[in-house]
């Protein structure tokens, strides 16, 4: 299971960026360059890879958590960032 793992949390966060591809089909509101997927993809790969350090650092469950959600927040205060400066 843990030679798995790495490839489904690389595979969830890559398929996130399905979800601005398909909107962009759909939609003008949603107008993301190339520079953006490669930037918003390296910030999910980033994330996905420090989880799984993280998982596998620590044995105790509440560290695991808290490490996690240490991870998620720095993703979410990377991103809000980002954003932020983009317009």
């Amino acid at each position: 299971m843990k030679n798995l793992r790495p490839i489904i949390i690389i595979a969830a966060a890559l398929s996130l960026l399905l979800i601005p591809f398909i909107a962009m089909k759909f939609t003008n509101e949603v107008v993301w360059t190339a520079m953006d997927f490669i930037a918003m993809g390296a910030l999910l790969l980033i994330t996905a890879i420090c989880i799984e350090i993280a998982l596998r650092l620590f044995k105790v469950t509440w560290l695991k958590v808290a490490a996690v959600a240490g991870v998620i927040f720095g993703f979410v205060m990377v991103w809000g960032t980002l954003v932020h400066l983009g317009g």
